[in-house]
């Protein structure tokens, strides 16, 4: 299954005042894995920048003023996310504001069914305790020492790697190559798992094989593939 690791910075904190979209970062995964393909855009936000914003993520106005305006984007971001659920820390901020510029533009709004807010799993799982994104880092072994900031694109990934420990899937995937492991190990005693009940039926034919072996008479005595023909039977007697 695919799906997409989704996170924004913006100018503020709500975009029925004016706030706006300055980045979005996305990881792509696939089966809970992130696939190495990622999407990551700045945004001019034809406004100033708040210092309260500025002290969160470091953008300033005049670096945002050389990048390309949401519509000049929005293609691309929305081929890059297709019709993947969209998995977002607080997806109701984040979603919000997607939505208001895409409002803006005149494009369809992002239906909330599509998202999976990883904030909610959180608390479900863990009750009672901070639950944000460095909380769930710190709390799954995840290294963020290189988060001095927020970004889009290193907060999605770093997202992308709590949710799959949230969902239990990197436990699960732990416990497969256990198993692969265990085959291997014990491939020369114990008969190995999920064996087929009926096994395959042989592919080469009988005319096949003799061909082979007459090819190979022609190799001469030291030829590699000598060794790998069956002991000629005893003699009878």
């Amino acid at each position: 299954m695919r799906e997409i690791v989704l996170d924004t910075e913006t100018t503020g904190l709500d975009p029925l005042r004016g706030d706006r979209l300055v980045e979005i970062g996305c990881v792509e995964i696939l089966n809970r894995m992130p696939t190495g393909q990622t999407y990551h855009v700045y945004i001019n936000p034809e406004r100033d920048m708040p210092a309260e914003a500025f002290a969160v993520h470091g953008l300033s106005a005049e670096f945002l003023s050389t990048k390309p305006l949401f519509h000049e984007v929005v293609d691309a971001f929305l081929e890059f996310i297709g019709d993947a659920p969209l998995v977002i820390h607080n997806a109701s901020f984040d979603i919000g504001f997607i939505n208001a510029e895409l409002d803006k533009i005149k494009r369809a709004a992002i239906p909330r069914e599509r998202l999976v807010d990883t904030l909610l799993l959180a608390r479900r799982k863990h009750p009672g305790v901070s639950n944000r994104l460095d909380d769930l880092c710190s709390r799954y072994a995840i290294d963020n020492s290189h988060r001095t900031k927020h970004g889009a694109l290193l907060d999605a990934e770093l997202l992308a790697e709590v949710y799959v420990d949230l969902v239990g899937a990197r436990q699960s995937q732990l416990l497969l190559a256990s198993d692969a492991q265990e085959i291997r190990v014990n491939a020369a005693g114990d008969a190995p798992r999920r064996q087929r009940l009926v096994p395959l039926a042989p592919r080469v034919s009988d005319a096949e094989r003799e061909a082979h072996k007459a090819f190979i008479a022609t190799l001469g005595d030291k030829a590699v593939w000598n060794e790998f023909l069956p002991a000629p039977a005893p003699p009878a007697g």
